[in-house]
Order: C-alpha cells, then sequence, then structure tokens
C-alpha cells in the first residue's frame, strides 16, 4: 500500500488565508467561520470525548459553492470534513486540526415528493423525520427511523448507513436510497445510481452509501418511500433473563415472522428510561422486548397472535399489546429516547454499536456484565435484538480519574468480543475514530489495503476525511504492541462461545 499518500496530509502546513481569498467571489462571507467562538459548536460531533477545534467552517447554500470549495482545497492541499447534523456517535465529523469542516445544513430543501414512483427528491442537511412529515398527507413515509431522526440529516444517514427501530423488516438507509448526485474532490458532479430498477456502468451506490464522507460530498438524494401500514400494534414481552429473551429473538426469526421491529432493553436500561417516559415497562424484568407487527388490520391480528404464542413458549413472564396508536408510541418512546434518559443517571456515558449472530445475544449480554465488574463501570444495553445490532451504554465520569480510560477499554473489549463471535464491529454507527482500532483486529491487512485502493480511486489525494475508518500499518502495529505476548500478537482474552 502507499502509505506516503494516504499520510502525506497530516504534514502539510495549509495556508488557510490563501484557501478564504481564493473563496470570496464563490462563497458569500457570512459563510465563512474562522473566529473561535463561531468554531468551536462543530469541534465534535456526537461522540463528545474527542475534539480538534476546526481553523476554518465553511457552510456552503448551494451545490455550485460545494464545487468551489472542494476545487480550492485541492488547490491548496487542505483536508475537508463533511457534516451533516453532527449527531453520529463514531466521529466520524470530528475535525482535522489541518483541514476545513464542510457544513451542509444549508442544503436543506425537500425538491420534489413524486407521488408515481413514490420517491422524495431531497438535498443533503434534510432531516430524515422532516421527509416522513412531507410525505404523510400522500399516506406515505421514508421507513430508516434512528433515534435521532428529529434531528439527523438524510446525508449523514448517507454516510453512516443508519438504520433504526424498523430497520430488520424494511431495511438500512442503503435499501432506501434510489440515486445520490455527489460532488468528487477535483469538483466534478457525479451521480451514481438510478430510479430505473437498474443503472449503466457498475454499482457503485451501495458502496459509497457507508462510506463515512472519505469519497465525495452529497448534495442530492433520490429516497424510496412507501405506504404507511394500514395498522400497528406492539407486543411488550418481560423475561426473567437476557439469555430468555434472546432466545425469544431467535425463536420469532426461525418461525419466519419477520417483525416491523424487534428491540431489546435490559433491566438497567429499562429502569434509566421509564422514570423519563413512563411507558408502564416491567421494572422486575431482566430483559424486555418489544416487537411491532403492520400491514392490514387482519395481518397484524393473526402476526401478533403468533407472536404471543412464541413468547409464551420462550417462557416469557409478562406480555401486553398495545390497544392504540398513542399506546404504541409510548411503548416506542422508551426505547427512542434511552440515549437522552442516560444523562439522567450518569455525568456521561458512551454508546457502542457493535454487531454480532442473533444465537449469541444471550452470552454477550452476559459477558457484558461480566466486564462491569472488571472495568468498574455500569453498563446498560438497549439494541436492535432483530439484526443482533448492540448499543451497550457505558456510563463513567470524566471527572473522575482514569473513568475515560476505562470506558475506552470497556469498548474496545466489546468490540473484540463481537469479532470474536463472529460479527462486526460496527453495525449503523460507522467507525470513525472510534473503532479505528478494532479494525486491526476484524481485517486482515490485505482487506485494509485493498479498502485504501478504494478510496484512492474516489481521493487519490487522501483529502476527504483522512485519518478515518482505515488504521494504516503503523497504528496496527502500534495496537498490536498493546496485546504482544510470547512474540505473538494476542488480543485480550475474552469468553469464547
Amino acid at each position: 500500500m502507499n502509505q506516503t499518500a494516504m499520510s502525506a496530509v497530516a504534514e502539510y502546513v495549509p495556508d488557510f488565508a490563501g484557501l478564504i481569498a481564493r473563496l470570496k467571489d464563490s462563497v458569500p462571507k457570512h459563510c465563512i467561520l474562522s473566529k473561535i467562538e463561531d468554531t468551536r459548536p462543530y469541534e465534535c460531533d456526537g461522540l463528545s470525548l474527542y475534539r480538534t477545534l476546526p481553523p476554518v467552517v465553511i457552510l456552503p447554500e448551494n451545490e455550485e459553492q460545494v464545487v468551489a470549495v472542494l476545487q480550492a482545497c485541492k488547490a491548496f492541499n487542505i483536508p475537508i470534513v463533511a457534516r451533516g447534523a453532527g449527531t453520529g456517535l463514531s466521529g466520524g465529523a470530528m475535525p482535522h486540526a489541518q483541514g476545513i469542516v464542510l457544513g451542509l445544513a444549508k442544503l436543506n430543501r425537500i425538491q420534489k415528493i413524486d407521488l408515481k414512483t413514490a420517491t422524495a427528491v431531497v438535498q443533503p442537511g434534510v432531516r430524515n423525520l422532516a421527509i416522513s412529515e412531507a410525505a404523510a398527507p400522500y399516506g406515505l413515509y421514508y421507513a430508516p427511523d434512528p433515534s435521532s431522526q428529529i434531528a439527523c440529516s438524510i446525508g449523514g444517514n448517507i454516510a453512516e448507513n443508519s438504520g433504526g427501530v424498523h430497520c430488520l423488516k424494511y431495511g438500512l438507509t442503503v435499501h432506501n436510497v434510489l440515486k445520490v448526485r455527489l460532488v468528487t474532490i477535483d469538483g466534478d458532479i457525479v451521480e451514481l445510481g438510478s430510479e430505473a430498477p437498474d443503472s449503466p456502468g457498475l454499482e457503485l451506490l451501495a458502496a459509497f452509501i457507508g462510506s463515512e464522507g472519505m469519497l465525495g460530498v452529497v448534495t442530492e438524494v433520490v429516497v424510496k418511500l412507501i405506504p404507511k401500514p394500514a395498522s400497528a400494534r406492539v407486543i411488550m414481552a418481560s423475561f426473567a433473563s437476557v439469555e430468555g429473551a434472546g432466545l425469544a429473538v431467535t425463536n420469532i426469526i426461525a418461525t419466519g415472522i419477520i417483525p416491523a421491529g424487534l428491540e431489546m432493553m435490559d433491566k438497567r436500561a429499562v429502569h434509566m428510561v421509564e422514570p423519563f417516559v413512563k411507558a408502564g415497562y416491567d421494572l422486575e424484568a431482566e430483559a424486555i422486548l418489544l416487537c411491532e407487527s403492520d400491514g392490514t388490520e387482519e395481518e397484524v391480528e393473526d402476526e401478533i397472535q403468533r407472536m404471543l404464542d412464541v413468547f409464551q413458549k420462550a417462557g416469557a413472564t409478562r406480555l401486553q399489546v398495545s390497544n392504540s396508536e398513542q399506546e404504541r408510541l409510548v411503548f416506542w418512546a422508551g426505547r427512542k429516547n434511552a440515549f437522552p434518559a442516560a444523562g439522567r443517571i450518569s455525568p456521561d456515558y458512551y454508546c457502542m454499536d457493535g454487531t454480532i449472530p442473533r444465537r449469541h445475544l444471550g452470552r454477550v449480554l452476559r459477558a457484558i456484565e461480566e466486564m462491569e465488574d472488571e472495568f468498574s463501570l455500569r453498563c446498560a444495553n438497549v439494541f436492535h435484538a432483530g439484526d443482533g445490532n448492540l448499543h451497550p451504554l457505558i456510563m463513567f465520569d470524566s471527572n473522575q480519574p482514569n473513568e475515560v480510560e476505562r470506558a475506552e477499554k470497556f469498548g474496545a473489549a466489546i468490540l473484540e468480543l463481537c469479532v470474536q463471535v463472529g460479527g462486526t464491529v460496527t453495525g449503523e454507527h460507522g467507525v470513525g475514530i472510534e473503532k479505528i482500532n478494532q479494525m486491526c483486529v476484524q481485517f486482515t491487512r490485505e482487506e485494509l489495503d485493498f479498502f485504501c485502493a478504494f478510496k484512492r480511486a474516489f481521493d487519490p489525494y487522501g483529502l476527504l476525511n483522512p485519518d478515518k475508518v482505515i488504521p494504516t500499518l503503523v497504528r496496527c502495529a502500534e495496537y498490536g504492541k498493546m496485546h504482544v505476548h510470547g512474540g505473538e500478537i494476542r488480543f485480550p482474552e475474552l469468553p469464547r462461545f
């Protein structure tokens, strides 16, 4: 691999004055921020553990200005970190100390709702929930619904391939985006995908979605809209153990049922959110499942009964079915507000994002519980059980000695456990800077070199979101040294299943 090409940017001293002077005729003055009090709000994304003050923040108002910024940054060899709403949880939008932040919040127009094709054409700064709000009068909505959907932007969803509580049935962002218009580092405008069933040339749309801003900057998106179901109901099922709840998840899928949503919360998470949302969660249960069915009233009635039978056979200690749309939304409110609810019981929290095979849910959750003692920190688990996407919330106090370091090590141990049982280090939050060391654990050097080659095909100068996602050979070697024993690289001993 050409390590020099991937690291040259980090050694360069940028000319920001020259950059701003070049942009004076193409980007309005009020769209360029360079004072510390103006750039400070952009120093991190939702992963506030890591911060870098950006020297310059540029907020373009249209595609032409995006093109001008990228061409200028290429000319001055200045890194670019594209940013949406800043709700990401892996440090993907953390600024580069020698680069600019390219904020896309002003590109926030819904261009068109097309009823004939059931699509919406939107700019990257449009909020996820705003798409469904605009489509609601026509009986349509946009399916991916991250917990942050009230704030997160569609451009950021594309960067991270976001999911949500209904991704089990309706898919992630990659399954719901038909076409992306983007600007390359050279300032060229490229369109990936098609509104037709197929598109000419190589199929690069799926590779672009989830690429974390390393390949290009999105300026327009065509998303798929689907009809709002006639009926939707949720089962709230309680279990006396996390293993029992995990078995119930496996059994639901094994019967051939694909719920609209299938989420799990452990006892600590339930106690964390119930005072906040007052949803009537079972405070005695070791774990609860929220399992939704949607469709026609007849389909929902039949599927709810089949799922109740599975839960009863799996040993559910309490079963409750929503009897109204208001009650259904209340059941979901605790799950969707779990992250802010953590602030009620802890000064800080660290949200992880690993994915595992469903059959290991109970065992992995038990292993995480044992890690709480090892790292002397609490952890609440609330996650997408249906597709095995874990979201452990590690709680700590950054004002206490060593707690930040222990939280980071706790998170690393969880991710490496996910890899060990046949999973992956991320499901929907991205790698960013948070999981870059664990990329050394999951992938071989040859695989990482291929990732670098793919990035160079789009960004040969290494200017788009550098030093993220793909670890260098040096980083992997240094991380490996932390676990060397007897001349062989070994990672922390974790429970084997």
